[in-house]
């Protein structure tokens, strides 16, 4: 029996806020990894340029090694909580792919942020060549991945 459990609510403010602090974590490892050359450019990792899934599944960004195995591992680790409790149900699952996906928007944004390279002022579409498209200020991943995100939080809580 558990000492403390939060409501419904409280749960959801946790995750929230416990998404913040590793996308913000891992945004600094990041910076140190890549610097100033975002989406792996310098790193020598295998790269795919051009393909026409990758228009479709990941923004028409290149895909790398670095990526594939990075969004693998934070798949995993979000999931982790699931195997270690050894419960499953698709309303935890919609809450953890949900917490990827605002990992994910959070962290890239914070790459920006935290990176002494960019900062805030020089997030533009103009500066950010590895983003294609965008939409009001922000990559168009940003708000399609924001829309479901949401969508999996408000099924799974």
């Amino acid at each position: 029996m558990p000492v403390f459990e939060f409501s419904h609510t409280g749960q959801f403010v946790a995750t929230l806020a416990a998404i913040v602090v590793a996308a913000y974590f891992f945004a600094r490892v990041e910076v140190e990894i890549e610097g100033d050359a975002g989406w792996a450019a310098n790193l020598p990792t295998w790269r795919i340029e051009e393909h026409p899934l990758l228009d479709i599944f990941w923004g028409g960004r290149a895909l790398t090694g670095y990526h594939a195995w990075m969004f693998s591992f934070i798949g995993v680790i979000f999931h982790f909580p699931l195997a270690f409790m050894g419960r499953w149900s698709l309303q935890l699952e919609a809450r953890a792919l949900g917490a990827v996906m605002l990992f994910w928007i959070v962290e890239d944004w914070l790459w920006f942020v935290v990176n002494p390279a960019f900062g805030w002022r020089r997030f533009k579409r103009e500066l950010v060549p590895w983003h294609k498209r965008w939409f009001a200020g922000a990559p168009v991943d940003y708000w399609m991945f924001g829309v479901v995100s949401a969508l999996l939080f408000w099924y799974g809580y």
